[in-house]
């Protein structure tokens, strides 16, 4: 009985050693967690020509969203770090139309890596690529509710209506830019591995391969020159990927008698400058895209399709600390695309902006845009509230039966929209 006693209590020491040395361990790992995010709603108003509504929608230039991140130290210079993020919109203000509107949550961000300060970074998942807002270079934070130069995301989900006639079209104003309304020389998120160098000097270098074989690098630089904050980006990309959601989407996949599934190249850039003293500012971006497959698209067999795409942006203003709550911004900007041929895309031959009276494609289309607004921080809160106006105007060229044809004329679009973004 000693004896059996004896080994109890030695089996049980042991396993209360076993658990203070669990404790001690985690009480001594330099693991975080944190939960972040931001709400951003606004009302969109809009005018198309003919019919004039207002939405209460979820502004998509910097959507509502929600996620986890979280680090484990390994040493003085390595951590594991991963994050997910979860975007929610509650009627979409670039996926909304004048019929129906557009809800739902989406799967923003899903990745794990390394993190070194010596080394740099990798991350393995759904991340963005090294193209990712190449494009959108912004000093003074106005992206948060209006882009200038990644337009779609402010109404143009809503459909191209004809001056003929009343009738609606089915092609939304983002088809004109790229299909889905991603500028030349923009990337996006999508599975793939990315690498990002140590930051020196102001600069830092990405590369990017994500399946099926699309990639792409950059090089950023942020720093102060003189008297001037400067932000500068430029990066390229390739992709032969046919999948429905692309970082870099072509606009002719799967076509029968081309010598693969998807061909496109992309290279982008963007430039911002303050003057720190006076806060006047201005944002420069351009980007050029091209596909070598939408040649062998039938619906262009027989006539010269455009395989070039390109658009230039440029906003300028000035960003004061007029009140004690947080810096004011006033701004201007200007936008212009000139979109090449879409073999993605059917013009149904009864569609209201279709005047071939055929199936037809999207031979080429320019897209052009002007805006005011401003935007106000209330820094203790970590909010920007912002309000500006959009004057929309398009026009578009198809091919279809042998032959190109402009399209019948079509209404500008006016947009009016004010919200907020909360951080938390």
């Amino acid at each position: 009985m000693a004896t059996d006693l004896a080994a109890c209590c030695a089996d049980a020491e042991a396993r209360i050693a076993e658990l203070e040395a669990s404790v001690a361990a985690k009480g001594a790992s330099k693991s975080t967690l944190a939960l972040y995010g931001q709400v951003n709603q606004a009302i969109m108003a809009w005018d198309d020509g003919y019919e004039r509504d207002a939405y209460i929608v979820t502004n998509d230039a910097s959507r509502t969203r929600f996620g986890f991140r979280g680090k484990s130290e390994f040493g003085a210079d390595l951590s594991a770090i991963f994050l997910i993020e979860i975007g929610v919109r509650s009627i979409n203000s670039k996926r909304s139309d004048q019929i129906s509107t557009r809800s739902g949550m989406d799967l923003r961000r899903a990745w794990w890596g390394l993190a070194s300060k010596s080394l740099g970074t990798v991350q393995v998942g759904r991340a963005v690529t090294s193209l990712e807002e190449i494009t959108e270079a912004n000093l003074a934070g106005t992206q948060r509710g209006g882009k200038y130069s990644d337009v779609e995301d402010s109404g143009l989900g809503l459909r191209l209506r004809s001056r003929s006639g009343p009738a609606l079209s089915d092609v939304a104003w983002r088809r004109l830019i790229k299909h889905t309304g991603n500028q030349p020389g923009e990337g996006d998120a999508q599975p793939g591995i990315r690498y990002i160098s140590p930051t020196v000097a102001g600069f830092f270098a990405s590369v990017s391969w994500g399946a099926d074989d699309m990639w792409d690098a950059s090089i950023q630089y942020l720093g102060d020159i003189s008297d001037f904050t400067v932000e500068a980006r430029i990066g390229y990309g390739q992709s032969k990927d046919s999948s429905d959601a692309p970082s870099i989407e072509c606009m002719a996949t799967n076509v029968a008698n081309a010598p693969n599934d998807a061909d496109c190249q992309a290279l982008g850039g963007s430039l911002s400058i303050m003057h720190r003293s006076t806060g006047l500012y201005g944002n420069v971006a351009g980007g050029w895209f091209e596909d070598r497959n939408v040649k062998y698209a039938p619906i262009f067999a027989g006539l010269d399709a455009e395989a070039e795409s390109s658009f230039f942006a440029v906003e300028a203003g000035i960003q004061r600390q007029w009140f004690d709550i947080g810096p004011t911004t006033l701004f201007g900007q200007v936008y212009r695309m000139d979109s090449g041929a879409n073999a993605r895309l059917t013009v149904a031959a009864g569609d209201a902006i279709n005047a071939i009276g055929a199936d037809a494609s999207i031979s080429s289309s320019t897209v052009k845009m002007w805006s005011v607004g401003l935007t106000q921080d209330i820094t203790s809160v970590d909010t920007k509230l912002y309000v500006f106006y959009r004057h929309y105007n398009a026009d578009v060229v198809l091919a279809g039966a042998g032959q190109i044809q402009a399209s019948e004329p079509l209404e500008d679009l006016q947009i009016l929209m004010g919200g907020a973004l909360i951080k938390f």
